[in-house]
């Protein structure tokens, strides 16, 4: 019997919606104990930056570090990873690759994210 190919999985992020809580980034500190300084996602602002006459720019932008595993173990337990649970603006996904770069279709601020294996 052939072995299945497994699928990758990864998490998006549909940055357009952060609202800079650091909810992602609280959660996977606690969930992992990471120490100061260390950090499996971490939120990152840009801006503010004029765009023109009348709007503003200001953007937050959660990006994933190499410590994260994607929360194996909760995954193992059929649960999100620790910072999409928590994510307060629900702008988090997890799930297969492929299926999250279908969400991405026709959206301009979008991150998707995998572990290097």
């Amino acid at each position: 019997m052939a072995n299945k190919e497994q699928k990758a999985y990864g998490i998006l992020i549909d940055y357009e919606y952060c609202s800079g809580c650091h909810s992602c980034e609280v959660a996977c500190k606690k969930e992992h104990n990471l120490e100061k300084g260390q950090f499996g996602i971490q939120l990152t602002q840009i801006g503010p930056w004029r765009k023109d006459e009348q709007k503003w720019e200001w953007i937050y932008m959660p990006v994933i570090t190499s410590l994260c595993n994607l929360c194996a173990e909760r995954v193992a337990d059929q649960k999100l990873p620790s910072c999409v649970h928590h994510c307060q603006a629900w702008c988090m996904y997890y799930g297969p690759v492929e299926e999250l770069a279908q969400k991405m279709t026709g959206k301009s601020k979008m991150a998707l994210f995998t572990p290097c294996q």
